[in-house]
């Protein structure tokens, strides 16, 4: 199997855009949070969100380009736009059946749909615009980015709920060492849109104000949305094009709690597959494991559990952990993928993003947060936890190139791991 290296970055997110704008933000701990913009809030008793700003997709498409898709499209095509341009990848490397597009998100272009049935509902079957429906479907995602790149590989939307980057990315790594395309265009992408905030104030999952991961006084999340694209390569062509690779990507865990639509299982048992698996399929123990990009939602459930199965896979051991959707919100499909980019950037610099809005401690959260301020540490191994709902439970790791061993040894030794914790969980 080949390595998979990371050889661009693109952002479009409520603290910038572009993958520098994005990091700076983060390193200096900002906040994305504002007064809901895009839609009224009169009926609701939240009002505030991480809502992408002065966004403008004529500033990164063509005017064909931007009549023929919705937002989240828009979203997924500017990060994609920046992330190719980084990795400086050519039209010659992207077109063809070598070139896959493999995109996340949860609800992709709903606010089309709550368009049409607005339409409808006020103006009857000749109000409904034709030239609305082609907007319609997450699986147009990684179709209109396919097109615009000339990827003639397989593309796929993952729905996978808010794990869904963390998925992707999982997946366009496995197609890379399968042999099965030389470039993945990856990530997801999220919009804020009004049934899907009002269903979250609904179920009280949204804070107020402000979300406040692993605090003893945490209110809950703080729904976000943009877009958070990787460039993924084989070693081999990276090398052939002469690209610097940015991070390698690691291990996979992909597990499912089977528990409760929206409540973590108590023990974790998901997460705990997850993280463990990641970790054994990068070839590596848990004390290589540098930090830990946590989903830490603010919600109670979420928190608690996640710090459990983090004690329990490191036990004493005190892994640096942080949060970011105190700055960034939950940006739904797209919190992983977005998360994601700090992960390799955290990778490159040796900068652990901070846990904002932190003040109380909670003793079920007993953990070696980076509380408010950015730190420094050794950077050369980190995992991306998402933990989503249903029980999507997604780990990557990311990794210094050069720093994991052969992956080929790696999975043999996962495969053989996995072998005797199934013959002995069935042994008389």
């Amino acid at each position: 199997m080949s390595r998979v290296y990371v050889t661009g970055l693109g952002v479009v997110s409520s603290l910038g855009f572009g993958r520098d704008a994005y990091w700076k933000a983060v390193v200096e701990g900002r906040s994305g949070f504002s007064t809901i913009e895009s839609f009224d809030t009169k009926t609701l008793d939240r009002t505030v969100a991480a809502e992408v700003k002065g966004f403008s997709p004529r500033d990164f498409l063509t005017a064909a380009e931007a009549r023929r898709m919705g937002r989240c499209s828009a979203f997924a095509l500017a990060a994609a736009r920046m992330a190719v341009t980084d990795a400086g990848l050519l039209p010659k490397h992207l077109a063809g059946d070598r070139t896959s597009v493999i995109l996340g998100t949860t609800m992709g272009e709903a606010d089309v749909i709550g368009e049409l049935e607005e339409s409808w509902i006020h103006g009857g079957n000749d109000a409904v615009l034709p030239n609305k429906l082609p907007l319609y479907g997450s699986t147009l995602l990684p179709i209109h980015l396919a097109r615009a790149f000339g990827a003639r590989g397989m593309v796929q939307t993952l729905p996978a709920a808010c794990a869904a980057g963390n998925y992707s990315i999982a997946f366009a790594a496995d197609l890379i060492r399968a042999g099965r395309a030389d470039v993945v265009i990856t990530g997801a992408s999220e919009l804020l849109q009004k049934l899907q905030f009002a269903g979250f104030v609904r179920l009280g999952a949204v804070a107020p104000e402000r979300c406040q991961p692993f605090d003893k006084n945490r209110k809950g999340l703080i729904v976000g949305e943009g877009a958070g694209v990787l460039v993924l390569e084989s070693e081999a062509h990276a090398v052939r094009r002469g690209a610097t690779p940015m991070a390698e990507i690691g291990g996979t865990g992909l597990a499912c709690d089977a528990h409760h639509i929206t409540r973590p299982h108590p023990e974790g048992i998901g997460s705990l597959v997850a993280m463990r698996e990641a970790i054994a399929r990068s070839g590596v123990t848990a004390d290589d494991i540098d930090f830990i990009n946590a989903h830490g939602t603010g919600t109670h459930a979420n928190d608690k559990v996640e710090a459990l199965v983090i004690r329990e896979v490191f036990g004493s051991r005190p892994v640096a952990v942080s949060s970011m959707k105190g700055m960034l919100g939950h940006c739904m499909g797209a919190a992983s993928a977005l998360e994601a980019v700090a992960c390799v950037l955290t990778v490159q610099t040796g900068i652990y993003p901070p846990t904002v809005s932190y003040e109380t401690p909670d003793p079920e959260c007993d953990l070696n947060l980076v509380a408010n301020r950015a730190a420094s540490g050794r950077a050369d191994i980190v995992l991306n936890n998402a933990l989503a709902f249903g029980g999507y439970d997604a780990v990557v790791a990311f990794a210094k190139p050069g720093r994991l061993p052969d992956p080929n040894e790696a999975y043999r030794a996962a495969l053989s791991d996995n072998a005797a914790a199934a013959a002995a969980a069935v042994a008389p």
